[in-house]
């Protein structure tokens, strides 16, 4: 430590580089006079201070980051060209950032809340974005609910808290989250840490190969060192006690080289099936059942190396789920489509139109080429002198008029619509199995954590359509939440249960 502290230090100077005299005290008229605007090293460094805080995510602002590697273990050729996973052994090195959802960054880790699971791998195609969740569902299914679904999980305009009034009254007025409700209030809605929980792509993609067959997919990342999650009592506790416990625990953990890792899957679906399919294959509030369409494993993710700064390389991590490589694209999820406009253009609200050549999000394994030029904070040579317009005589950046996904027939009407119905197309059956899948103590904790926000609800009308939801999933399951609501409700006016 004391050689490392002997070392030469490097002299202090201001952002345009000049020597700072006196970095302790201001500029003054006379010594205890007032301060003078000539001082440019005071007014730089509290200008450069008041400009320190971009704007957080509007969603998933609470996060932690990591480097690692993607290495690819079977064979997986027969379904994408994508050059990334075209060899057994190739590996490709990602960023990773693991986040809660609804509340803001200084919020604890620990609370009830879906966590962020997104990848940004640097592949020689350029990078590809992967943004996902550690449940393989979700609460809505139409990007068109998503500001009102967010809205109803911040903090409310007038009390500046959250407030179950407004949770719950969306809940029971979209049925389609019954689902997701089950999945979140169960075992699984606190990981103990970002190293002990599943992730998952949740959306549907296309896989496409070399011969341009086409197959739909899901990705599922195994944690391998095994699910471990929090009561909501240990979850209070912690987050009382250390609010960044997922973080340090995810950055302790990589410094001493204990590195996590994660087994990956896909589901693979034949394009065909997906129209005759018995509920429709693109509904984000959905699982493709294991016994339809089973898990194939293709390779391994090791999270290997903590940034060396968080601002520079979390809080300025920028995914955008339309950043596809040739041999992967979209499906006709809603929700994914309407991500693939929304994604990108809040990190250009945050970051700038510049932010893809920020260190984290440029690409590594190739160089981007193409005509985009200006706009703040341009920190490279700008293009230079080369032609900015496209298609140019001057060997220019030209289309590789290559298929990145197949092209998919559309038909129909436009206009505001549901999707196509299909014969199981129903909010609640999946959220019953789920149920029915649980043991007898995890049923009880899954209950009981719902009735304790449900309890809190002023509005019986809220509290009536909820516990509907729930009894069309199971009439077990609703039946045990209603009473369990009635005894906390009459416990908390101060008559015995």
């Amino acid at each position: 430590m004391a050689d490392e502290c002997a070392k030469d230090r490097k002299e202090l100077t201001t952002e345009s580089g000049a020597p700072v005299v006196d970095n302790q005290n201001s500029q003054s008229a006379g010594s205890d006079g007032p301060l003078l605007l000539q001082d440019g090293h005071l007014l730089e460094k509290l200008a450069r201070f008041d400009r320190e805080r971009i704007p957080e995510r509007v969603v998933h602002a609470r996060g932690s980051g990591a480097y690692g590697h993607f290495e690819v273990t079977k064979d997986v050729t027969a379904w994408t060209k994508a050059r990334f996973l075209s060899a057994v052994g190739k590996r490709t090195e990602l960023f990773i950032r693991f986040s809660t959802v609804a509340l803001e960054s200084g919020s604890p880790d620990t609370v009830r809340d879906p966590r962020g699971f997104a990848l940004k791998l640097y592949t020689e195609d350029g990078n590809y974005d992967l943004v996902g969740n550690n449940t393989p569902i979700f609460f809505i299914r139409d990007p068109l609910k998503f500001p009102d679904f967010i809205h109803s999980q911040k903090r409310d305009p007038y009390t500046h808290v959250q407030e179950p009034d407004n949770a719950w009254d969306f809940f029971s007025l979209s049925p389609e989250a019954t689902h997701q409700f089950t999945w979140l209030f169960g075992d699984r809605g606190i990981p103990k840490s970002y190293r002990h929980m599943d992730g998952f792509g949740s959306h549907t993609y296309q896989w496409m190969n070399a011969a341009g067959e086409a197959f739909w997919v899901k990705y599922h990342f195994k944690t391998d060192q095994g699910i471990e999650c929090l009561t909501s009592k240990e979850a209070a506790e912690i987050a009382g006690n250390n609010p960044n416990h997922h973080h340090l625990d995810l950055l302790q953990s990589i410094d001493k080289g204990d590195f996590p890792s994660w087994t990956v899957s896909v589901q693979l679906m034949p394009l065909a099936d997906a129209v005759n399919y018995r509920f429709n294959p693109f509904d984000l509030t959905k699982v493709w059942p294991f016994k339809d369409y089973p898990k194939h494993e293709i390779g391994r993710m090791v999270l290997d190396r903590n940034p060396d700064n968080y601002f520079a390389e979390v809080e300025q991590s920028a995914f955008n789920p339309a950043n596809f490589v040739p041999g992967i694209g979209p499906s006709p999820d809603k929700m994914l489509q309407g991500r693939l406009f929304s994604y990108g253009d809040a990190q250009r609200y945050r970051l700038g139109i510049n932010h893809t050549a920020l260190p984290v999000n440029r690409a590594r394994a190739t160089e981007a080429a193409n005509y985009g030029r200006d706009g703040s904070m341009r920190f490279d040579s700008n293009g230079g002198r080369v032609k900015n317009y496209e298609p140019n005589s001057f060997n220019g950046p030209a289309q590789s008029n290559q298929a990145q996904s197949r092209p998919l027939e559309m038909h129909g009407m436009s206009g505001a619509q549901k999707a196509t119905l299909h014969r199981e197309d129903n909010d609640f059956v999946q959220a019953g199995s789920l149920y029915r899948l649980m043991t007898e103590p995890e049923k009880e904790r899954l209950v009981e954590n719902i009735a304790q926000g449900l309890a809190a609800v002023s509005c019986d009308e809220i509290i009536e359509r909820s516990v509907s939801h729930f009894s069309q999933a199971d009439a077990d399951y609703g039946r045990r939440i209603a009473e369990r609501v009635k005894a906390l409700r009459t416990s908390k006016r101060g008559v015995p249960a």
